[in-house]
């Protein structure tokens, strides 16, 4: 038993020997077992803070606000993400980095910088006016890429617009301190892209360029320098496919329809090729047409033969609106201002009619409940107000809504397109009038100097405001000079006095006019100077809507003068001309017709007019006319008796679609009321400041006066015939050097005029251009037949020899000189002249034959001040009268 307890341990020894063996063993023959790692130990992502670095403008908190990542929320590769994401999609930062330091997350960010101008480069075609508006960016903005890239697309959708299709735009950033950037869109505007042809295809009854004449689109030509209508714009394409459809069923073409429209660029990428396919249909012609109304007082039986198509006619779906419209307007006058009137169509495509009945709803009688007047902010409500034809609770009517419309128009305080909504009341049979204006400035300090071919170099100073202190009165003051003129003027309009409907007004005035003839040399020369001083009393009342009647009283005082040193005799024998009170007015040196105009007189007068008046605008009027007659007394006191009336007659109206047709007509008339003299004497009673003159401008193609009747004072020419010497009037008509040619004026004229307003592209109407075709007759007549002088001719005697005659008004030889003693007649004061000058004075223009002229004229509202040219030829002319082709008016405001 001792031996098995102590063989136990050697055994339990030998075994554990043995395994150890066995496994050296087996560790040689095949390798160990890899040994398992120990288990991780989990990682803590808890946010346990956040820090926002880098923010300038923003706060920390507001930063943290635009993304989810939250202080013990868990950090993950996942939400950081996200929040970089929401972060960027704010636009507020330039870059943005997130990291965690062990649950302490740190976000450091750079703002994008604050915008401190827009600039724009290389922009020449489209103004800088035009481009910004377009620009959505503006300063103090935060700047983003996104924002800039749109940008970028409008301006360069606007050159599209504009027909330059290689238009690019290149957006630039240049960096400022404090984080600020200037934005600068460099602008490569490239070639303008024209329409190079217009193809239709499909067309049989119309030709190719009669539709082309229909559209807004033009083929590019030579002759559209002025005109954007041949620029590819693909808005205005689909407007041409609107036009097509417009005229075909204007045409009783009631199927029409343009199948495709496509526009393809040129090989060389500059212009576009357009083709349309179309198909024409069938025409049409109008069925039975009538009316059927529901409104009381506004019948079938009544409307229906007023209807302006008949059976039988084309159709024409124009004709359909303008009658729908008609009829809608003729409800308004019976008070029905939301009258409701439908056509109903019925097609038989067999016998290719289309019948139609216009059918006119009931609805109530509408009354005005209120008149609303809104964006008037300088100009009182009652300025606008007075001019309404209907008052709150009068009975609708749809004819005084658009004359109050023109009314306000004409006030010229507003926007030109200016209309008065129509909307509904607080009960179907009540309307809310709305005008919502827009005002333009209306006081003009102006600066101006130019030149005109009338009074060469102009000068002129004015102060206006036409709406002074909001209340729609008119205050203006000017002062102009010129190479004939000079004047100072002061006025006042108040146009209702004590808010009645009384218009008064004073002018008080002073000018200087110096009145000219054409000298021996061919240029203007100074005859009379005609100084005024005195004022205008007026006042204006309304008869009717369209009629109205004005009184006026006048005073003035005139001094008539004549250079003393040029047209006056030296009697007192001192050697100077006109230096004594005795120097005379010489009718040898200025003609007997100056002298008898000089001297000192008072016009008292007091006149009236009587004027008709129903213009849709009374500053740039395009349908209506008005007729103006007056009648002036003089003597009322004062040394000028005359009474003198006025006819002044005009017409505007709208033909061949935007065309503006004028006519106008005017005359007059005076008569004197006191006896200055005899025919026999030569002179008139009506003096020769009081007469009426006729040229240019009044009729274009002739010179200033150069209508009516003129003395004409020609030279003699010596001529040798037969070795002897004889002598000839100069031809005033073939050479003008040698004459001198003074306008006198008449008691009658009569005047007028016809001209056409032609309408241009868009292009043109931005640049100011309104060019006009017109035709000019009228003539001035019926003066006293002057006195004419004939001095110094030169004859021969019967040896050959020269010799020179003084004679008198009735031809008789006042003295016979020898050309060898002619030197020494120019100290003899008996004949009172210089007989080394030899002329004869002719009259000629007293007629009433009509003088015409035809020609046309721009006008140019020019970047440098107004311009207007006139070209005119006259047709018909009298002899003695004056033409003259090419007329001008230019000037400057600075």
């Amino acid at each position: 038993m001792k031996h098995k307890k102590r063989l136990l341990p050697l055994l339990m020894c030998g075994t554990i020997l043995t395994g150890i063996a066995v496994s050296a063993s087996a560790q040689q023959a095949a390798p160990p077992a890899e040994a398992t790692p120990p288990e991780a130990t989990p990682v803590d992502n808890t946010i346990r803070s956040i820090v926002v670095n880098g923010s300038q403008r923003l706060e920390p908190s507001t930063v943290l606000s635009y993304m989810k990542l939250r202080v013990g929320q868990e950090y993950t590769q996942e939400s950081a993400d996200q929040a970089l994401k929401d972060l960027f999609e704010t636009e507020l930062f330039k870059d943005v980095s997130i990291r965690n330091n062990g649950g302490a997350v740190v976000i450091e960010v750079i703002e994008n910088p604050v915008i401190n101008r827009i600039l724009l480069e290389g922009n020449k075609r489209i103004k800088e006016d035009k481009i910004y508006p377009e620009i959505r960016l503006a300063p103090r903005q935060i700047f983003t890429r996104s924002k800039v890239r749109a940008d970028v697309a409008r301006i360069i959708e606007l050159y599209k617009r504009k027909g330059r299709f290689a238009a690019n735009v290149e957006p630039k950033m240049v960096q400022l301190d404090q984080n600020r950037v200037d934005i600068v869109f460099e602008i490569n505007e490239g070639p303008k892209s024209k329409v190079q042809q217009i193809n239709i295809i499909g067309n049989e009854v119309f030709s190719d360029g009669k539709l082309r004449g229909e559209m807004a689109t033009k083929q590019s030509r030579f002759y559209r320098f002025f005109s954007s209508s041949d620029t590819y714009d693909p808005d205005r394409l689909a407007f041409d496919q609107q036009k097509l459809r417009q005229f075909y069923l204007t045409e009783g073409y009631a199927d029409f329809r343009v199948i495709s429209a496509v526009a393809e660029l040129t090989p060389d990428k500059r212009d576009f090729i357009i083709t349309y396919v179309v198909e024409e249909g069938e025409q049409y012609k109008f069925g039975d047409v009538s009316v059927e109304s529901d409104i009381r007082d506004f019948t079938a039986e009544r409307l229906t033969p007023l209807l302006p198509m008949e059976t039988g006619d084309a159709y024409d779906a124009k004709l359909v609106e303008d009658t729908v419209e008609q009829l809608s307007e003729t409800a308004g006058l019976f008070g029905y201002a939301f009258a409701d009137v439908r056509p109903q169509f019925d097609r038989n495509k067999e016998d290719l009619t289309m019948s139609i009945v216009f059918r006119v709803a009931e609805t109530p009688r509408v009354y005005v409940e209120r008149i609303d007047i809104n964006g008037n902010t300088l100009t009182v409500d009652k300025v606008v107000r007075r001019e309404f034809r209907l008052n709150e609770g009068d009975a609708f009517n749809s004819f005084q809504v658009k004359r109050s419309a023109n009314r306000i128009k004409s006030l010229g305080f507003f926007q030109d397109e200016l209309e008065i909504e129509q909307k509904q009341g607080s009960a179907p049979d009540r309307i809310i009038l709305e005008a919502n204006v827009e005002e333009r400035a209306t006081g003009e300090l102006q600066l101006s100097a130019g030149f005109s071919s009338v009074e060469n170099f102009i000068l002129q100073s004015s102060v206006r405001q036409r709406n002074f202190r909001g209340k729609g009165q008119e205050l203006r003051a000017s002062v102009s000079y010129s190479s004939f003129s000079q004047a100072i003027e002061l006025g006042f309009t108040e146009p209702y006095l004590f808010d009645r409907n009384v218009a008064v007004g004073v002018d008080v005035f002073r000018r200087d006019l110096n009145s000219f003839g054409f000298g021996s040399t061919g240029d203007r020369r100074t005859t009379f100077e005609q100084l005024t001083t005195g004022f205008q009393i007026r006042a204006g009342v309304p008869i009717t809507e369209f009629m109205s009647a004005t009184l006026r009283y006048g005073l003035s005082f005139d001094d008539v003068t004549l250079d003393r040193n040029s047209f006056f005799t030296d009697n007192n024998n001192d050697g100077i001309l006109g230096n004594s009170p005795d120097d005379t007015c010489d009718p040898l040196r200025s003609g007997r017709f100056l002298c008898d105009a000089i001297g000192e007189r008072t016009t008292s007068s007091i006149g009236a007019s009587l004027i008709y008046d129903d213009r849709d605008n009374r500053l740039r009027p395009t349908r209506g006319q008005q007729v103006v007659g007056s009648l002036d007394f003089a003597g009322l006191g004062g040394s000028v008796k005359y009474l003198r009336g006025r006819l002044n007659a005009s017409k505007h109206w709208r033909v061949f679609g935007d065309f503006i047709f004028n006519i106008s007509a005017e005359g007059g008339y005076i008569y004197p009321l006191e006896n200055r003299g005899s025919a026999a004497d030569g002179i008139d009673d009506v003096r020769l400041t009081d007469r009426f003159f006729l040229g240019e401008p009044q009729i274009r193609g002739f010179d200033i006066r150069g209508v009516g009747p003129r003395v004409i004072r020609s030279g003699f020419v010596p001529e040798i015939v037969d070795g002897r010497a004889v002598n000839s009037v100069v031809d005033f008509n073939t050479n003008r050097n040698n004459v001198n040619d003074d306008a006198i004026g008449g008691r009658t004229y009569y005047l007028a005029r016809a001209e056409l307003e032609i309408p241009l592209g868009s292009g043109a109407r931005e640049l100011g251009l309104r060019p006009s075709i017109f035709v000019d007759a009228g003539a001035v007549f019926n003066v006293t037949r002057p006195s004419l002088v004939t001095s110094q001719v030169q004859l021969v005697n019967d040896d050959g020899d020269p010799l020179f005659l003084t004679v008198d008004n009735t031809g008789a030889i006042v003295t016979t000189v020898d050309a060898t003693d002619a030197m020494g007649i120019a100290n003899e004061p008996a004949l009172n002249t210089n007989p080394l000058v030899s002329f004869t004075e002719q009259f000629f223009g007293d007629s009433p034959s009509p003088r015409v002229s035809v020609g046309f004229g721009v006008n140019w509202n020019s970047p440098f001040g107004p311009f207007r040219i006139d070209i005119a030829r006259a047709l018909l002319k009298e002899p003695g009268d004056d033409t003259k082709l090419f007329t001008f008016n230019v000037g400057t405001q600075f």
